[in-house]
């Protein structure tokens, strides 16, 4: 399974800017298989790891991508963590540090309550800054926050220490340069 999804992954350089290898998962969207492939394989990564989400909290915009329906697999619900301005309700907010600049995520006050249990989904882990702004948020709200769950992890970039001692789970790792 593993070859499947890392054959859909391209690695574009200097996209944002110079220096940075964006991972495009397009071409993994755009194969029905390989879709399936990694929806299955984060819920089995979910079940291996002992996680019982209620909710998914997915930050904008390719944590949708797997945090929907891989909600539906696990029959959790899905909670959108959003950019500035997005929600219409009262919301927390976390400002946060990326590979390339800032920025800030926010997420309604009232999308779980205190003591839920949640697991934080998005398709990359790089620095860990989105992710660790999503944890604040959860914490923000008086989340159980169960782990982090990424499709790919791009472990020279640190994100993984950047989330301890929060238990991390990925499906690929990669490496910083174009493979």
């Amino acid at each position: 399974m593993t070859e499947l999804l890392a054959a859909r992954v391209l690695a574009v350089p200097d996209h944002p800017q110079p220096g940075i290898v964006f991972r495009d998962v397009t071409p993994l969207l755009a194969d029905a298989g390989a879709f399936r492939a990694a929806i299955d394989g984060l819920a089995a990564a979910v079940r291996a790891a002992g996680w019982s989400p209620q909710y998914l909290l997915c930050p904008e915009a390719r944590g949708f991508l797997f945090g929907a329906p891989l909600a539906l697999a696990l029959g959790a619900g899905f909670v959108p963590v959003r950019k500035p301005g997005k929600l219409p309700r009262a919301t927390a907010r976390a400002d946060y540090a990326l590979e390339y600049g800032t920025d800030a995520l926010e997420v309604h006050r009232d999308a779980f309550v205190a003591g839920s249990r949640v697991l934080l989904v998005d398709d990359v882990l790089a620095t860990g800054g989105t992710l660790a702004a999503v944890h604040a948020l959860a914490g923000q709200l008086g989340a159980e926050v169960l782990g982090a769950l990424c499709l790919i992890e791009l472990p020279a970039l640190g994100g993984r220490a950047r989330l301890a001692p929060l238990p991390v789970q990925a499906l690929l790792r990669c490496g910083p340069a174009p493979d």
